[in-house]
């Protein structure tokens, strides 16, 4: 799962507007609150005279540019999660002899991942593009190591997807069929493995750019992630298959989905004010919803989800729709938070004055070190 070259940097920062602060003409003639020209009258509040600042534009434009991907995107990050975790719920019931299991793992994994690449070359326009990116192996850009992640994984689920639809070829295909058998489980066990990856690497991809929700929450979106594609593959097993051979199913979604909540709250605490278009608009609507439907259906899958099927599918097809909110919630904050200037000044002057205040610290430190070896002199 790659997100398009072109948009990948999210944006420049190209500074910031000051805006000015009017003074009235009073402040201005030291007459105003029974201040004395030249005199020792009491000094007017500093926030009284000076408005709190308002950021805009610089210039008219917003300082980070907002990426220009639409709904083609998070559609691919959410479909590229679903399919890793179902390569990985797939994978073990293949060793612990679960057929329906294993079966509707891999071919969630087949649809989920051709779905995903699919929406990512219409958000390319021409397949050639995604191609073009293949040209490249660079391991310290994340677009190039997510090309080849995808690039490596998805044939891998597909034989393994199609070697469960091998039953429907013709008679005259029959050693076709053979050698899908054959080739089945170690392309699914390969595909396991490259599996984590898939579902994290669309996060670090995210938060490699300027965009300001999605750069601050680089320590934590990851994990945010994989949570998520485990708890909607495990979700959709349980909607799917029967409860009895379901249990790595529910224990997947339960744990994927506690992750992710964990994850996610500590995640907005860290971010401080660019974690405010997570609750803002429709992103605040998405990300609300998510967590409710996470919440009930994890609830669910435990308490209910291996006593009734009808239990298990609603709980599993609430953990679905949850992880599916959460990257569409997470794209519309990033997207959000790049056409207001506060979330790149704000973030920005706080880094300058906390480094303002450890030099002047560590000045002040070293001083005193100073003024003390001088005495011991």
């Amino acid at each position: 799962m790659t997100l398009p070259a072109g948009s990948q940097q999210g944006g420049h920062v190209s500074g910031a507007e000051r805006t000015s602060s009017s003074v009235g003409h009073e402040a201005l003639s030291g007459q105003a609150g029974g201040r004395k020209r030249g005199g020792k009258g009491k000094r007017r509040d500093e926030h009284q005279m000076v408005p709190d600042a308002t950021f805009t534009s610089y210039y008219g434009r917003p300082i980070v540019k907002a990426s220009p991907w639409e709904n083609d995107i998070p559609a691919y990050l959410f479909l590229g999660g679903l399919a890793a975790g179902s390569s990985l719920l797939a994978a073990g019931a293949d060793l612990s002899g679960r057929p329906a299991l294993r079966r509707s793992g891999r071919l969630a994994a087949f649809a989920g991942i051709t779905v995903s690449f699919a929406a990512l070359v219409h958000d390319l326009g021409r397949p050639e593009r995604f191609y073009n990116m293949l040209r490249v192996a660079k391991p310290t850009s994340p677009m190039s190591v997510g090309t080849w992640i995808l690039t490596v994984y998805g044939p891998l689920a597909g034989l393994a997807g199609a070697a469960e639809l091998r039953h429907l070829l013709p008679h005259k295909l029959a050693l076709v069929g053979r050698l899908l058998g054959l080739g089945a489980r170690p392309a699914g066990l390969v595909a396991a493995v490259i599996a984590p990856a898939v579902a994290s690497y669309t996060a670090v991809l995210l938060t490699d750019t300027a965009t300001p929700t999605w750069h601050d929450s680089r320590q934590h979106l990851p994990l945010v992630f994989v949570g998520s594609a485990s708890a909607a593959a495990g979700g959709l097993a349980m909607a799917v298959v029967p409860v009895e051979q379901a249990g790595p199913a529910r224990r997947l979604a339960v744990g994927g989905a506690l992750l992710e909540l964990a994850v996610e709250h500590k995640m907005e605490q860290a971010m401080g004010v660019t974690a405010e278009p997570l609750h803002l608009g429709r992103a605040g609507r998405l990300m609300t919803a998510s967590k409710a439907l996470t919440g009930a259906g994890a609830v669910g899958a435990a308490l209910f989800g291996g006593r009734s099927r009808w239990a298990a599918a609603l709980s599993g097809a609430a953990l679905v729709a949850g992880s599916a909110a959460t990257r569409f919630g997470v794209f519309e904050a990033g997207q959000e938070s790049a056409k207001d200037p506060k979330y790149v000044v704000v973030p920005q002057r706080a880094r300058v004055e906390a480094r303002e205040r450890l030099g002047t610290a560590q000045g002040g430190s070293n001083g005193s070190a100073t003024s003390s070896n001088r005495s011991t002199a």
